[in-house]
This record gives structure tokens, C-alpha cells and sequence, in this order.
């Protein structure tokens, strides 16, 4: 496979030093100009952009204008997540696809209609006719993500009405990317294995009657082989994956770019770069690779002590990949608790010891319960700090034997869903392009001919820095 040539280091060092010098921001400045950087209000909070009737994240409340902690709550029109989750354990059934359901029409489907909605989903898994070779397997990506963001662009060719934001229209091509993801998701990692891993690769052909979750585990095992247990436990990991609020930044994105009046393929591909950052839908697999830092650091990965001294090097910037984050550790809303979670945590004792990783899951509940309190001694902070839904998600995936390739490829099957609702309802309600304003801080100069230009347009930095700041 031929790859893109790359520029040499020579040619490019001397552009370096002023690409820094000329994108320096005095960080003052973002006070001086009350600027919300990331689009948060000083307390961190975020900065309220719009309405939505489709989610509601919550994990504090305010007093007199105070943030005061409380118990997370993740609800879903209405409905607590943990509502939605406990009832589907409590009848042994798949949720996923009623919580698309939920989310996209805004209530409850009957029983009939969630079985035609399952059908509907079914029949549209299949990709079009070699889509798979042309454009997934002719053009490999070592990223499974970059390669879904290409299909999912890639099947506006293959739709008769690709432009048209009729809500009929939308909705179509929303409920055809939710099940044609899953399939492209396990294609691609296919893929993936042949060309980068060296090692086989299974294409299986659909089955319509299964479910978000058996299509999954069907498609990435060799031998297509899995439990009812296992499928209703990736189940309810897409279904607290399946959305959380306007805010996060790939269901921002995917509104961002519908409120430009862009197509839904493109819309979608916006989300899945979004979620592909580790600092979004990557977030699990620094939490998996932060656990064996741990493995091979400490003796004991269950021992507290231990895991307490290795916090502390890692709050340090000492160990791990130096950041000094305990990724799975803090959230932007949620305080006390992330339902999302508590939810997987629940589920991962009760099958970790099942698939030995009980020490695995002995070594994320320290990390959860020690994490605040080595925070507070390394940094002197007591802020309230919760395990997230990346701590314990990856161990849900090892559990199920899906590869760290798909860690973030399964977030994206899951909140696809999410992404829909606000599609639709952004084209519904907001009639507005997003569009927020950004301070100019450069100095005015003028305009240099080139042949008075000196040879070292390597200016020192001084020179960048307006005068008010020297």
C-alpha cells in the first residue's frame, strides 16, 4: 500500500519557530475580555448555548450562586437512565434499540412498533453492494475511527436524496446510519487486523434478525459465536453510551454543523472526529493503558497502599504518560456520581470474576475510591471528584474479549443514536447558524514587499507580543 510522502524534517524545522511565535495568546487575555475559553463559564461550567428537550445531564444544583454537589442523573426524555437499564435487566430483554427509539421520536415505543423498528433496523444493516471492498478494504486505515468518519461520508453517494433536510428525509438516513455503523465499525477493524496486525480477517454476512448488540459481537468473532449474557451486556453499555445532553463535543459538533443547513453524512463524520479525541470517546482507552502502566509498576495492582503511592506519582507527573490525569477520574457536570458509571461498575462485578478480571476490577475500584483523597494530599484540593463512564467501560469491553481497536468504535455505535435526535431536532427548533464570536488580539502592521523582506524572518518573539504586554 502506498502511503502519502512525507516532508522532510530539514524543510520543515524552520517553519516551526514561527508558527509558534505568530499563534502566541497571552493567557490574560481570555480574563481581560471575559472570553469562555472552550466555551466554559469560569466555574467550569458550561456555557448555555441552546434548548433541548432530549437529555438532561445533572450533577450539582446552585445556591446563591454556588455549585453545590449532588448524586449524577443522566435522564433520557424524561426517563432516568437507571429506570431504563433496571427494566431491562429485570425482563431480560435488548434496550438499545428502544432507547434510539426513545430519543429520536421522544417517547416510549409500544411492543409492536419496537419489533418494527428492530425489523427496520435489521433490513437496513447491509451495506450497498461492494461497498466493503471499494471503500473500506481498497483504502485500509490503522485508525478504525478515521475509516468509519470516510464510509460514513462515503455512503452519501449511495442514497438517492442525500441533500434534502426534509425531516422525513433526515430521519431516514438517521435510522440507516444506525445500523449501518455497527457494520462498518466491524468491517473496518477487520480490516485493520489483515493490513496492519498481520493477522485474519472475518467478513460475516449480516443477520437481520439480530439486534444492535448480537450484530456486533457477530461480526468481530471469528466463529460468530456468543452468549445471551454477553450481548445484553455490550446492550447496556450502548444504551448509557447512546447520549448525554447538547453539550458533549461530538453531539455539539453534529449540531454545529446541521445548523449550516449541511447533509447528515457529513454532519455524522463531524461527531465521529469529534468522539475519536482522547479527551472525548478516547478517554477508555487511556484508562486501559493507564491500568497496565499500573500492572507493570506495582506489584500488586489490588493492594491499596500500592495503588495509593502509584496515584500519587501519576498526580505528580512521575508516572504513567505524564499528565498528571487519572483518566476515568472527574467529569465537567457530574460531582458525587456519574450514573453512567455506577451502571457499569454494578455490571462489572458481576461478571468480572466470571472472565478473570476480578483484579482488574479490584484495581479500578481503588483508583475510584482513592483518587480523591491522594488528589487532595498531592494538590491540597478538595474538590469533589466522581469516577466517569471511561473508568470502567474498557473493562466491560475486555469482558466481552472486544479489542482496544473498538473501544471508541463501540462509543460511536452507541451514541449514533443521540446523534440523530439532535440532528432532528436542530433542524426543527433552532433555525440559526451556530456561529460564536472569537476576540482579535493581533497588533495591526503593514505590509512588507517581498523583496524588502531579510533572509531571517525569524523575529524574536518580542516582536509578537504587543507593546501593553512587554
Amino acid at each position: 500500500m502506498s502511503v502519502i510522502a512525507p516532508i522532510s524534517s530539514n524543510s520543515l524545522n524552520s517553519l516551526w519557530s514561527e508558527i509558534k511565535k505568530n499563534n502566541y495568546i497571552n493567557p490574560e487575555y481570555y480574563s481581560r475580555f471575559d472570553v469562555k475559553r472552550g466555551l466554559r463559564n469560569a466555574d467550569d461550567t458550561g456555557v448555555m448555548a441552546g434548548l433541548t428537550r432530549i437529555c438532561s445531564v445533572e450533577g450539582y444544583y446552585l445556591s446563591d450562586g454556588e455549585r453545590v454537589p449532588k448524586e449524577g442523573k443522566l435522564v433520557y426524555r424524561g426517563i432516568n437512565i437507571e429506570e431504563i437499564v433496571d427494566n431491562c435487566i429485570k425482563e431480560n430483554r435488548f434496550g438499545f434499540e428502544e432507547v434510539a427509539w426513545l430519543l429520536i421520536l421522544g417517547q416510549l415505543p409500544t411492543e409492536n412498533q419496537l419489533k418494527e423498528f428492530n425489523d427496520i433496523l435489521g433490513s437496513c444493516r447491509e451495506l450497498p453492494d461492494d461497498f466493503i471492498e471499494d471503500m473500506i478494504m481498497k483504502a485500509p486505515s490503522p485508525n478504525v475511527m478515521n475509516k468509519a468518519a470516510r464510509s460514513v461520508l462515503a455512503l452519501y453517494s449511495f442514497d438517492e436524496d442525500p441533500e434534502s433536510t426534509d425531516i422525513e428525509n433526515v430521519t431516514r438516513q438517521c435510522v440507516q446510519l444506525i445500523a449501518q455503523i455497527p457494520s462498518i465499525v466491524s468491517y473496518a477493524y477487520q480490516v485493520k487486523r489483515r493490513v496492519y496486525d498481520h493477522k485474519s480477517m472475518y467478513i460475516h454476512q449480516v443477520d437481520p434478525s439480530m439486534t444492535t448488540a448480537q450484530s456486533i459481537l457477530h461480526y468481530i468473532r471469528s466463529d460468530k459465536k456468543f452468549t445471551d449474557e454477553e450481548a445484553k451486556l455490550l446492550d447496556i453499555a450502548l444504551i448509557v453510551h447512546a447520549e448525554h445532553g447538547g453539550g458533549n463535543n461530538s453531539t455539539f459538533s453534529t449540531r454545529c454543523l446541521t445548523s449550516s443547513g449541511t447533509d447528515t453524512y457529513s454532519a455524522f463524520a463531524a461527531g465521529i472526529g469529534a468522539l475519536k479525541g482522547p479527551k472525548h470517546g478516547g478517554a477508555n482507552i487511556k484508562v486501559r493503558r493507564m491500568l497496565n502502566d499500573m500492572k507493570n509498576s506495582i506489584e500488586d495492582i489490588t493492594d491499596a497502599d500500592q495503588v495509593a503511592s502509584y496515584l500519587t506519582k501519576v498526580i505528580r507527573k512521575e508516572a504513567n504518560d505524564g499528565s498528571g490525569l487519572v483518566y476515568g477520574m472527574g467529569h465537567a457536570v457530574y460531582t458525587l456520581s456519574d450514573p453512567r458509571a455506577k451502571i457499569l461498575k454494578s455490571c462489572a462485578s458481576r461478571y468480572a470474576g466470571n472472565y478473570g478480571l476480578e483484579k482488574e476490577f479490584t484495581a479500578l475500584s481503588l483508583i475510584e475510591s482513592l483518587t480523591p483523597q491522594v488528589f487532595e494530599q498531592v494538590k491540597g484540593s478538595k474538590k469533589k471528584m466522581c469516577a466517569n463512564v471511561d473508568l470502567y467501560s474498557g473493562l466491560i469491553y475486555d469482558i466481552l474479549r472486544i479489542p482496544e481497536d473498538l473501544f471508541t468504535p463501540m462509543f460511536l455505535c452507541a451514541r449514533s443514536a443521540g446523534w440523530a435526535a439532535h440532528r432532528i431536532e436542530e433542524l426543527l427548533t433552532n433555525n440559526r447558524i451556530i456561529r460564536p464570536a472569537f476576540k482579535n488580539v493581533a497588533q495591526p502592521r503593514d505590509y512588507v514587499p517581498i523583496n524588502e523582506r531579510t533572509s531571517d524572518f525569524e523575529l524574536n518573539q518580542r516582536d509578537y507580543i504587543p507593546q501593553d504586554e512587554r
